[in-house]
Parts: C-alpha cells; sequence; structure tokens
C-alpha cells in the first residue's frame, strides 16, 4: 500500500473525547480534537496510576481454602462467597486506577468561522492532521507522538507570513497540580496524583520561526507567526512497580535536551521511518467501493446499506496502528483503553483485566507482524512472576505464581472486588501462552530459555499444587475459581481446564525443545491427561462447568 490509502478523516471537530484523534508513542498518548477556535489536546502518560507501591497478597488466606473447597462440593456456593469475601480476598479490596495527566489548549486569534475544513488520521505516517481557512488563510496542524525523540510534536502553520497569533497552556484534572512557566521559555504542569503517590511534571516547548512570544504566570502568548512548533515532554517519578523516586522534571529535560538540535522536520522523519518499519509489515487489499470517498464517520454509516470492503482493511489496520500507538519496548502494556484515557474514575480503572480483555489486545501481535509490540506485556508478566509467587502462597499454599483477574501498574496479584468473580487463578496461565506463541512465531530458542520458559513452568508448578480430584468423577478440577464473570464462585469451570492443559502441553513442549526438565515435562503430561475433559451438554453445547447447567437463553457479553 503507497501512503495515504489508511486514512481516517472528518469535516467537523470532535465534540466529544471518544470522536477525538488518538496518537501514541507507547508511553506517551494523545487524543487529538481538532476544534476552531480552540483546540483541545488531551495526553497521558502511561505510569501515571493512583496508588503507591503495595502488596496486595492476603497472609493467611490459605488457612480457610479447605474449607472453601468442601463448601462448593457440598453446593454450598453462597457460604464459599461469603467465607471467601471476610477471609481471602485482596487487601485493599481493589485495585488502583489509570489517570489522565492533562491538557494541552490552543486558542487561535478570528478562526471563528473556518471552513474547508477536515482533520484526519493517517495511520501509515502516524500523524493526526487539521486543515482550514480563516479568511483569506490555510491553517495546518500536524501532530505526532515520537518513539525515538519520546516526545509529542506539533506544528501550526499559516499559508500567510505573520498570520499565526495564538495562546497555549497546559493544565491537569488533578487538584495538586500547578502550572507554571520554567527556564524562562517553556509551560510546566506539575503535581502529585495522591499524598504519597507519584509525581508528575509535562513541560511545552515552543519554538518560532518568526514573530514573538510572551509568557505570563501560566500561558504562552503567540504573536504574528507564520509557523510555530510545539513540543510536548511528560513524565512521572515512577522507575519500577517497587519505586517511585524518579524526578520527572529532570526527566523533562533531558528528553528535551536530546532534541534541542532537532527541528520538527527532522523529528517527524524519523518517527515516520520508526513507525512504518512496523506498518508497513502488513498490506491489506480487499477491493474498494464508493464509499471509501466519504467522511470516516459516514462511511461506517453508508456500511449498513451498501458493502464497503476496503472500510474492513482499514479497521484491520487501524487495529495494528493502536497496539503499536500503545505498546512499544520500554512502556507499559496496552490497557484496558490502550494508552487514552480523560477520566480520573475510568471504566473497571482502565487497568489490566486478564480474564480475556489483555489477551484480545495482544492477539495481533504476532498474527500481523507486531512482535516488538509484545515486549511490554512480557515485562509486566515477569514483574507478576514475582508478586504472583507471594499470592501463591498466601492464598493457597502453593508454589509457583498465579494471577487473578486484574492487575494494575502495582503487579497485583491476588483476587479482587468480589469472591463470586474475583477468584479465578488462570490469568497468569493465559497470559504466559502469550510467551509461547512468541516463541513459536520467532523461533527464539534464547528468549524461550530466558524469559518465556520460566514463566510457564512457574506458572505450570502452581497448578500441580492447586489442581485436586473431584470426588464424584475423579477427575483433577481447578477449585476455587469462576467461569469469568458467570455462574459465581464454583469447583471446575472448564475454561480454567482449556488453559491449564494448554499450558501445561506447551510448557512440556517447550522443555524437549530446551532438552531439561523431562522429569517435569512427563509429570505435566501424565496431570493433563487427568484434567476434567470438555463435556457436551443436553443442548448439544459445550458446557461452561463440570454441571450441565447452562441456560441457552443467557445474552451475558462474556461467552466463556
Amino acid at each position: 500500500k503507497v501512503a495515504g490509502e489508511y486514512l481516517l478523516w472528518y469535516d467537523q471537530p470532535a465534540q466529544k473525547w471518544v470522536e477525538a484523534l488518538p496518537v501514541g508513542n507507547g508511553r506517551l498518548g494523545a487524543m487529538v480534537f481538532g476544534g476552531v477556535p480552540t483546540e483541545r489536546i488531551q495526553f497521558n502518560e502511561d505510569t501515571l496510576w493512583t496508588g503507591k507501591p503495595h502488596r496486595y497478597h492476603r497472609p493467611g488466606a490459605v488457612a480457610v481454602l479447605p474449607e472453601l473447597r468442601r463448601s462448593l462440593t457440598e453446593g454450598k456456593q453462597s457460604e464459599a462467597e461469603r467465607l471467601a469475601m471476610e477471609r481471602f480476598m485482596s487487601d485493599p479490596l481493589r485495585q488502583k486506577a489509570y489517570q489522565p495527566f492533562g491538557d494541552l489548549w490552543i486558542e487561535f486569534d478570528g478562526h471563528d468561522r473556518p471552513t474547508a475544513y477536515r482533520r484526519s488520521l493517517d495511520l501509515d505516517a502516524g500523524e493526526a492532521r487539521v486543515e482550514y481557512r480563516a479568511g483569506d488563510v490555510t491553517c495546518t496542524r500536524q501532530l505526532l507522538a515520537s518513539y525515538p525523540a519520546q516526545v509529542i510534536a506539533l506544528k501550526l502553520a499559516a499559508d500567510r507570513p505573520g498570520r499565526l497569533s495564538f495562546r497555549a497552556r497546559l493544565t491537569s484534572p488533578h487538584a495538586a497540580s500547578k502550572a507554571s512557566v520554567v527556564d524562562q521559555n517553556q509551560l510546566a504542569i506539575s503535581g502529585r496524583v495522591e499524598e504519597d503517590g507519584l509525581r508528575f511534571e509535562a513541560r511545552l516547548q515552543i519554538r518560532l520561526q518568526d514573530g514573538r512570544i510572551e509568557f505570563d504566570e501560566t500561558t504562552a502568548k503567540i504573536d504574528r507567526a507564520t509557523e510555530a512548533v510545539l513540543i510536548l515532554a511528560a513524565h512521572t517519578s515512577f522507575k519500577n512497580y517497587q519505586d517511585i523516586s524518579a524526578d520527572p522534571a529532570e526527566r523533562c529535560r533531558k528528553t528535551l535536551e536530546a532534541i534541542a538540535g532537532s527541528d520538527f522536520e527532522a523529528i517527524r522523519s524519523a518517527h515516520q521511518a520508526d513507525h512504518r518499519r512496523l506498518f508497513r509489515r502488513v498490506a491489506v487489499d480487499l477491493g474498494s467501493s464508493p464509499a471509501a470517498a466519504l467522511p470516516t464517520d459516514r462511511r461506517i454509516k453508508a456500511q449498513a446499506q451498501a458493502d464497503d470492503p476496503a472500510l474492513a482493511a482499514l479497521y484491520l489496520q487501524f487495529g495494528r496502528y493502536l497496539l503499536i500507538a500503545s505498546s512499544r519496548p520500554g512502556s507499559q502494556p496496552a490497557n484496558l483503553q490502550g494508552i487514552w484515557n480523560e477520566s480520573l474514575k475510568p471504566p473497571w480503572d482502565s487497568k489490566w483485566t486478564v480474564n480475556i480483555n489483555t489477551e484480545m489486545n495482544y492477539w495481533p501481535a504476532e498474527t500481523t507482524n507486531l512482535a516488538e509490540c509484545h515486549e511490554p506485556l512480557f515485562d509486566l508478566i515477569e514483574d507478576c512472576v514475582v508478586t504472583g509467587r507471594e499470592t501463591a502462597a498466601a492464598h493457597y499454599g502453593a508454589r509457583g505464581w498465579v494471577l487473578h483477574h486484574n492487575t494494575d501498574l502495582w503487579r497485583g496479584t491476588a483476587p479482587i472486588n468480589n469472591s463470586n468473580h474475583g477468584i479465578w487463578v488462570t490469568g497468569g496461565a493465559w497470559l504466559a501462552l502469550h510467551m509461547w506463541e512468541h516463541y513459536q512465531f520467532g523461533g527464539d530458542r534464547e528468549f524461550l530459555a530466558r524469559r518465556a520458559y520460566p514463566a510457564m513452568k512457574e506458572a505450570s508448578l502452581f497448578f500441580t499444587d492447586f489442581l485436586v480430584e473431584d470426588p464424584a468423577t475423579h477427575w483433577l478440577i481447578s477449585t476455587p475459581s469462576n467461569s469469568p464473570e458467570q455462574g459465581g464462585l464454583v469447583a471446575g469451570p472448564t475454561m480454567d481446564h482449556q488453559i491449564i492443559r494448554t499450558l501445561f502441553g506447551a510448557t512440556a513442549a517447550a522443555a524437549e525443545t530446551l532438552g531439561i526438565d523431562a522429569e517435569f515435562a512427563a509429570k505435566l503430561n501424565n496431570l493433563k491427561s487427568k484434567i476434567a475433559p470438555n463435556q457436551i451438554g443436553r443442548h448439544g453445547q459445550l458446557q461452561e462447568w463440570l454441571e450441565d447447567k447452562d441456560n441457552p437463553k443467557n445474552q451475558h457479553r462474556h461467552v466463556s
């Protein structure tokens, strides 16, 4: 595909956050509204969260494990759920939330009645663009999030000399934040999310080709310029899930200092080369239709009346674009909202829900040739191996590691929220299979030996201790657990058994590939054959549980 074929475009500004255009470099993300006469660029940094380093496991929880299992075997689900809420859940009960960082506001003089308006997102270039006419002047904005430079860069231009005037300011939704001017030529917003929590700072550097700039306490006023370049750096005090002692101001200073000699075109050129190295690995041609000439919002509506095969190709590439933009080596993994969030209380905390959502984010990583974008997930898994060992020991008296259905920046692995859905033991096992898939696609034996196999082996080790024999069938079953978001706390959900069998088989295959742990691999293969098999129920369905109790009228959004 040539440049320009993968384009989202609209003939009006975004009215709501969900209509804005996303850009990202893995660590930094921005939503571009394209407003006239006021532009809003809402931005995020992937380590800005509520909370602070904390261990979520509940010491001594294992003491009630036999009673939980006994109650479930006897059909006393409500008693088991009540006991689990009292003595088995994480401390605290809920995990922490991903946070917005701030907003860049740009107010333009004399742009109240724009004409010939267009805003677009070029997936191939990794760039958002806004174009319109204000009177006799054509105005353009180009915005990108550069992975090589680790900044968000914005170029504003007028096609007539000296006809660009605007005011720029930074704000943050956090109460403990303050706007200021630093180094005589940069705007800054800094603050703290919570007492004893993460500190943050963003700096906006403004570069002019001509014209004049003045600063007051919180605002930069640009007058009679022809073009201006705005460079945004943003950092937090996060070092790792155990250490939040970094200096965000110093990090911003170093980031801006590193690109002091690079103009916008140099930053843009390096960004596009880096982005296209990933994006252009896949091309999709399903044919076209006249609808391709419509703005994207109207094109989506028109799809209901007439087939638009190129829209399907665009949708696929948009998914790849979002993964590139929200997950790069060294960043956090893509969370429930990728990297983009404007809310202090986002849905489900915008964390990592690992009972399918996180896995779904990464299903395109290997299959659409974005293996490098998988790396942040592997980093998270290795952190959760450490914290998951504590949870495995405290809650199950087991070796190895376990992760339940959510984790956050602090790498919580204990069961959260409520015992009727939070006690689900196969989150870590499912994630570990992503490491096996990465090896299967890439064939990197060093990765398999050094990173994948250790995580897979310890995940398997947990289940060698955790699985118990069902007294009725004599199969090995997973208990206590849950079929994600369905049916409450149970013994023996089918989904668990499928994941555990797959994990055991993959771990044994990895050991054989590496020529190690033959005895352990044989044990896994033996146990695998004893796990409760899939069952066909009275409706001809694959049973969700050991018991044939599926409701064919169940319309729940989760299908487990």
